[in-house]
């Protein structure tokens, strides 16, 4: 599965760089978070396209306000939403500067008419929000434009996530990644139960991955050893900049702190192998053989007295020494000489 140029099953670990409110309205924080994310070696960024008047009514009735010990506590909706969106006349500049520096770039749609208008700009993936994964009819839409569907599984049932994954499937796309997520901002780590994106692969048979509001790089970096094939997380350039999503994103070092790490973690998983490598043969010098421990001569018996099984690793494999026991020597065998199969008798 290929999201842009990227194949998920070959190339490692895809990294997305959240922007989301991290521009905090200003059009040159967006592009410069594009071109740090590029710096520090994300492998996309990604926008969420919506306005409040899609994605909320203008209410301030007690349906819509924010509660419950969130961040935004107080605010309504509506207020919350046209704080943080992404201005639409922004998208083409940020696509286009993207795609000019090498870094992938998508967005989350948070309506119908956010798909119709992303879909100028050919994104190479989709990404449904963890709210909007009960909205079906919206998944189905963005299914059916037929690029990657990456899809955060942080509020719904095990229900909810088979019917997005039959949606998907059922308008011939199968190209589909779940991501363990934890829709609280920021995430506790005990909340987090990375255990279960394997699971997620395993049970829907799809690609899963981690889409982390924790603090922190401990959670990306334990899941990308649990199979995580995907990782997101709330990008900002600077904190000072302040914004809807400060709080529980990573500034530019912290990002390329977790990237590296990721990539270090990558290399130490490796593949399953147990091949015979140069190092290894290298290696094998100091393994444990079986040695001359006391001048022998010819046909002495050899013994635990006359032979033993130390470093190097140059004589036969102390595996044959109960075989060896008891023959005899074909000639004159010096202390501290490697015992070879032609020196029996």
């Amino acid at each position: 599965m290929n999201i842009g140029d990227f194949n998920v099953a070959t190339d490692g670990i895809y990294i997305i760089a959240e922007l989301s409110a991290n521009h905090n309205g200003i059009l040159q924080n967006a592009l410069d978070s594009i071109k740090a994310a590029k710096e520090i070696g994300a492998n996309a960024i990604k926008l969420q396209t919506y306005t409040a008047d899609t994605i909320t009514l203008n209410s301030k009735k007690d349906d819509f306000i924010v509660k419950g010990g969130t961040l935004w506590d107080g605010k309504s909706l509506y207020e919350l939403y046209r704080w943080a969106y992404t201005p639409w006349e922004w998208h083409k500049e940020l696509f286009d500067y993207a795609r000019k520096i090498g870094i992938d770039i998508f967005s989350s749609p948070f309506d119908k008419t956010a798909v119709d208008f992303l879909e100028q700009f050919n994104p190479s993936a989709y990404k449904i929000a963890s709210f909007e994964i009960t909205d079906y009819e919206l998944i189905r839409y963005i299914a059916s434009k037929m690029k990657p569907v990456i899809i955060s599984t942080g509020i719904a049932t095990i229900d909810e996530i088979q019917d997005a994954v039959n949606i998907c499937r059922e308008v011939g796309n199968n190209n589909i990644v779940l991501l363990k997520c934890t829709s609280a901002y920021p995430a506790a780590l005990e909340d987090a139960n990375l255990i279960t994106i394997a699971n997620l692969a395993q049970t829907f048979g799809v690609v899963s991955g981690f889409s982390d509001h924790t603090l922190g790089s401990t959670a990306p970096i334990v899941a990308v050893t649990l199979g995580a094939k995907v990782i997101e997380k709330h990008f900002i350039l600077d904190k000072s900049i302040g914004g809807a999503d400060a709080d529980f994103s990573m500034d530019k070092q912290e990002f390329s702190d977790m990237i590296k790490a990721i990539r270090d973690t990558e290399k130490l998983l490796g593949k399953v192998d147990y091949s015979m490598t140069e190092q290894k043969k290298k290696s094998r010098h100091f393994s444990r053989s079986l040695y001359i421990s006391k001048d022998i001569k010819k046909g002495e018996l050899f013994s635990e007295q006359n032979i033993r099984s130390i470093r190097p690793g140059n004589g036969l494999h102390p595996k044959y020494l109960k075989d060896i026991l008891g023959k005899k020597a074909n000639r004159d065998l010096e202390f501290a000489s490697p015992l070879k199969r032609e020196y029996l008798q």
